[in-house]
């Protein structure tokens, strides 16, 4: 009996000492799930944040390379806004040195300009009708066609007709004497807006050729009048040009895709949207280097009219006849 007295005296101190470690057990397990999610509540906040981190860098590794990819790396004048006037002046080239220098005409500050002001969007509309209405008599079997108020010249097919000949019956059921009247006040304008920004008279710039109506769009190219896209420069393709102007008839990214007008500069792309009744003018040595990027959808309308300071190179004024 003496043992199971002793055993029955220890009871309650074994009893207690073990209550007490039962619960210092549930304490430090108690804890131990309490750090537990702490550890998984931190684990998942830092990978939804990694992932976070990982997805905006993705966007903006994927942003740069179409940076990169697109090469443009400044926009001068977007489709959307509206430019009073705008000049960019540049370095000039050594271009106009090979020829004769005219003065109060040669560039001697050389740049860029953008105006939407001198032309607006109804008389874009109006010139624009007179190039659909040229190029339906004919029009390139690849994406660029050609109409030249001044010489005749037309795209048709792989080749250029002159349609003052070729047409010859047709051409007064096509134009009127006031798209005539229209194209002529509105190259005047550009002239005379060239001649202020550069500080020159208009009296000394020329007309000369070529000036053109042209329509882009997404065909293949048949021939390599079709291929708009490569780079160049004016004076030396044209030897005549010393002033350069494009009117759009067109609006980016509404009436077409692509087809931006880029100057390519070192180390930089730097690109106009067209915009119906935009201007956009240069002079037209190497200090300008551009190109026209390849139209993927759609048709852009537009006209180049280009300046010469040699009356050897002038041209005159289209007339309907």
């Amino acid at each position: 009996m003496a043992p199971q007295r002793r055993a029955g005296g220890r009871a309650p101190e074994s009893g207690g000492a073990g209550a007490a470690a039962r619960a210092e057990d549930r304490r430090h397990c108690s804890s131990g799930v309490k750090e537990n999610v702490q550890k998984e509540s931190r684990r998942k906040w830092l990978t939804a944040a990694f992932l976070l981190s990982s997805a905006m860098l993705g966007y903006l590794l994927s942003r740069s390379y179409l940076f990169l990819e697109d090469g443009v790396t400044e926009v001068l004048a977007h489709h959307g806004e509206s430019i009073p006037n705008k000049f960019i002046e540049v370095p000039c080239s050594e271009d106009y040195d090979s020829h004769k220098r005219f003065e109060g005409c040669t560039p001697r500050k050389c740049g860029r300009g953008i105006t939407d002001a001198i032309i607006n969007r109804e008389e874009a509309e109006q010139i624009r009708r007179i190039a659909e209405r040229g190029l339906s008599l004919g029009g390139s079997d690849g994406g660029a066609s050609i109409l030249d108020l001044h010489s005749g010249a037309l795209s048709l097919g792989k080749h250029f007709v002159n349609m003052y000949r070729y047409f010859n019956d047709k051409i007064h059921d096509i134009f009127t004497e006031d798209d005539f009247q229209l194209y002529r006040d509105v190259r005047l304008r550009i002239q005379q807006k060239i001649a202020l920004t550069f500080g020159i008279s208009s009296s000394s710039m020329y007309l000369t050729k070529p000036t053109f109506f042209s329509r882009i769009n997404n065909s293949e190219a048949k021939t390599t009048h079709d291929e708009y896209w490569h780079p160049h420069i004016d004076k030396v393709t044209y030897g005549s040009f010393d002033y350069t102007s494009l009117l759009y008839l067109s609006d980016y990214a509404e009436d077409f895709g692509g087809g931006r007008f880029v100057f390519m500069d070192e180390g930089a792309n730097r690109t106009v949207e067209p915009r119906a009744g935009r201007v956009s003018f240069f002079t037209s040595g190497s200090e300008n280097l551009h190109h026209v990027e390849k139209v993927h959808w759609g048709t852009r309308y537009a006209i180049t009219i280009s300046f010469t300071c040699n009356p050897d190179h002038g041209i005159r004024d289209p007339v309907l006849t």
